[in-house]
């Protein structure tokens, strides 16, 4: 099944605009979230008694947490973008190797930004905000890249595969926030036009060859070198130094409770390896099966921002 989103770019005076109509509204947050189950009141006193019995506890985030902000995932039955198309996402060693390749993927990025930038937490982000301010959480660990977790003001947090609110020079390592390089695009294509069909889960857009071909892309203003979006793309790998971190962080916890995520990807995967080994209690709220319901003591089938708000964290 192939879905339109209708999103649309228009360059306007040398400003680039996304279609105020498709900005996320409740209805389009609905979009990405696959079906559920109603609300087990059994389960939801299972994982207040988890939490209340939580003294240190660390939360890993996955995709699933942001469908309900207008994201969609990758994995999620019927919704995800396995499901509604045959597109794949980038892979690291495409991007660094081939420029026609960069120049398509920021030519999507271009006009997908306006609507991925302006996407806002949800409930259950804000839930575990709430946590880390009342002492409850921990650490938090998301493997999603959109600083929905920033957003709601979370900060003892772990970007597990970075954010795409910041670009990366590949060659002399220069960071620069995502929207100045936008400002950029705009200066370097002011006549650029494009409309855009199906909306991607990293940001970017659905765009022809035709479309993207005479897109200009920018060096970095520091060494001329290429630029990419400071987040682990398939087939790259986290940096260690950030892996050993988390290892620390969940060896450290007393429990951990996964959000979002069916841990299909081994990033995030390790940690619950690791929380195993210290014979840390799992939790997992997720809708759907994940790569480790074998090992919890809890699973939950329920939205995110359903159930998190109803936990009492004191």
């Amino acid at each position: 099944m192939k879905m339109s989103f209708g999103l649309t770019f228009r360059s306007a005076k040398g400003r680039g605009m996304a279609n105020p109509s498709r900005q996320c509204s409740k209805g389009s947050s609905r979009l990405f979230v696959p079906a559920s189950p109603p609300l087990d009141p059994e389960k939801v006193k299972e994982l207040q008694r988890f939490i209340t019995l939580s003294k240190r506890l660390l939360v890993m985030t996955g995709a699933g947490i942001s469908t309900e902000s207008g994201i969609p995932d990758y994995r999620s039955e019927n919704v995800g973008l396995y499901a509604r198309t045959d597109r794949r996402p980038i892979q690291h060693s495409d991007f660094v190797r081939s420029a026609p390749i960069r120049q398509r993927y920021w030519a999507r990025s271009f006009v997908g930004w306006p609507q991925f930038s302006s996407h806002q937490p949800n409930p259950a982000h804000w839930a575990l905000s709430t946590w880390e301010k009342l002492g409850k959480l921990y650490w938090l660990v998301t493997q999603n890249v959109d600083a929905l977790h920033t957003k709601a003001g979370s900060r003892r947090l772990t970007e597990l595969h970075g954010c795409m609110h910041r670009v990366l020079c590949l060659d002399c390592g220069e960071q620069t926030p995502r929207g100045v390089l936008q400002e950029r695009f705009q200066v370097l294509n002011p006549t650029w036009s494009a409309e855009a069909h199906g909306l991607a889960p990293d940001g970017d857009v659905f765009l022809s060859e035709e479309q993207v071909r005479s897109f200009q892309v920018p060096s970095c203003i520091q060494c001329g070198g290429r630029l990419k979006p400071d987040v682990v793309f398939f087939g790259d790998t986290v940096n260690p130094d950030k892996v050993d971190f988390v290892h620390k962080r969940v060896k450290e916890a007393d429990s951990l409770l996964v959000v979002g995520s069916s841990l299909q990807v081994y990033s995030g995967y390790r940690f619950i390896l690791t929380a195993q080994e210290k014979k840390l209690p799992i939790a997992i709220l997720n809708i759907g099966p994940t790569r480790s319901d074998d090992l919890a003591c809890l699973k939950l089938n329920s939205r995110c921002g359903e159930l998190l708000p109803l936990i009492d964290p004191h």
